[in-house]
């Protein structure tokens, strides 16, 4: 176990410059896995340095994928649909990404995998993948409904699914299942959530049809289609490009610029909420590369004056939430948060966690089961923060503690290396004292 880091974060009175952020941690995963059971080579650029998406590399490996990272790029040799017997259990690290994912092709290989993950992602709940992979005939063995998974695989049945909760993660996790069954499969949810499965899937050759439901989607696909390898760059990561966008927030006329970020429809909520909030952003150079929108961000800060998130948004906007929330009292009006109660069993129970690490911050902030409201005009200062191992929680208060009065420390500092490594550093090259 590595040893926990602390992090000081000073005071500051701007944040200016441009950053170009690692390739988006959603399409990394997707890319990676597919690129596993495509015919041929794929050329993934600007994938992503998260700890997260070399778990879903390293597991790759293990089931015969042979890859190679030169520079800035990934190089896939596809191995088709049949993949290889692990020699040992896939390991997913703090990934729950992984894990729900690649379960989905695991399940319809020939073979038995077991998947395991950190003290973190053992306590997190995979009874969304095992009841409907069941249905479809896969075997899989938990530990009441948690990691370690023990899945033994076959020839899958197609599935006509009704997601009972909004998930990108479960859904791609069918999609990529549903490859593997002999005949149509239809998954439907109830809140349209991120496409990245979807895109990926056509850029990699798969047909499949989507369609609206109202608030929701759904999705029909025919097990069996081949895929190919692909050459494509990876947008930056538009989820890591909340922190920056809420510490430009921060501050009236601050100056940012990010170049080449992912503005897919169904991630690019956030913009309109922080606009809406008073953050002047422009969008230049917007283009479509492989079925996915990137444009380029001019920011510049302004007060801001708070908002509401709640239904669909809270779905849409379920990884940025923590970051928003951490700066609610910085706002004019502060912030409420409903109908997230999934926030409750990711990497932490970040519901929890940033009610408390705004308490000791000095913030006023009441607390629900699906959410939290933090009224604005306030004043923190300083304190000992805890990241509860959890990359946003570290990175979201790190935006925070731009604003407080003194210094504030970050326990458990090197959780950021999740999702972005160069984080803290990044920070601290845009922050102006």
């Amino acid at each position: 176990m590595k040893p926990e880091t602390k992090r000081t974060v000073r005071p500051a009175r701007n944040v200016r410059g441009s950053v170009e952020l690692p390739g988006d941690k959603s399409i990394s995963h997707r890319y990676a896995m597919l690129a596993g059971i495509a015919e041929g080579p794929s050329r993934l650029e600007n994938y992503s340095t998260g700890a997260d998406c070399a778990s879903t590399l390293g597991c790759m490996r293990a089931l015969g994928v042979p890859w190679e990272r030169k520079d800035n790029v990934i190089e896939v040799q596809g191995r088709g649909l049949a993949l290889a017997a692990p020699a040992s259990a896939l390991d997913c690290g703090n990934s729950g990404s992984t894990m729900r994912m690649l379960s989905g092709i695991v399940a319809g290989q020939r073979f038995t995998s077991e998947m395991i993950g950190d003290e973190s992602l053992s306590r997190r709940p995979m009874e969304r993948v095992i009841k409907p992979l069941t249905a479809m005939g896969a075997r899989i063995d938990s530990q009441q409904g948690k990691p370690p998974l023990r899945i033994t695989g076959g020839a899958l049945k197609p599935i006509d699914y009704k997601m009972p909760v909004a998930s990108a993660q479960v859904k791609s996790c069918l999609l990529f299942a549903a490859l593997f069954a002999e005949g149509e499969s239809r998954i439907e949810e109830p809140l349209r959530t991120r496409d990245h499965g979807e895109v990926a899937l056509r850029t990699f050759g798969v047909h499949l049809d989507r369609r609206s439901t109202g608030p929701g989607s759904e999705v029909r696909i025919r097990g069996g289609q081949r895929l190919r390898g692909v050459e494509a760059r990876i947008p930056g990561d538009l989820s890591s490009a909340a922190f920056f966008l809420c510490a430009a927030g921060l501050f009236p006329g601050s100056q940012l610029t990010i170049p080449n970020l992912l503005m897919n429809p169904t991630r690019a909520r956030l913009l309109d909420i922080l606009m809406q909030m008073g953050l002047r952003i422009s969008i230049t150079q917007l283009d479509e590369v492989h079925g996915e929108l990137v444009g380029s961000l001019q920011i510049e800060g302004a007060g801001l004056k708070g908002t509401t998130i709640a239904g669909a948004d809270s779905a849409a906007l379920i990884d940025e939430i923590p970051v928003l929330a951490a700066i609610a009292p910085f706002t004019e009006k502060g912030i409420e948060v409903r109908d997230a109660k999934e926030l409750r069993v990711k990497e932490s129970d970040r519901i929890s966690a940033v009610a408390q690490n705004l308490r000791r911050m000095g913030a006023q902030v009441e607390e629900f089961e699906d959410g939290l409201k933090i009224p604005g005009g306030q004043t923190l200062h300083g304190a000992e923060l805890d990241s509860f191992s959890d990359h946003r929680i570290a990175m979201a208060f790190a935006v925070a503690a731009l604003r407080a009065d003194g210094e504030t420390v970050i326990r458990g500092a090197e959780a950021a290396a999740i999702s972005y490594p160069a984080f803290f550093e990044t920070l601290e090259r845009l922050t102006e004292r």
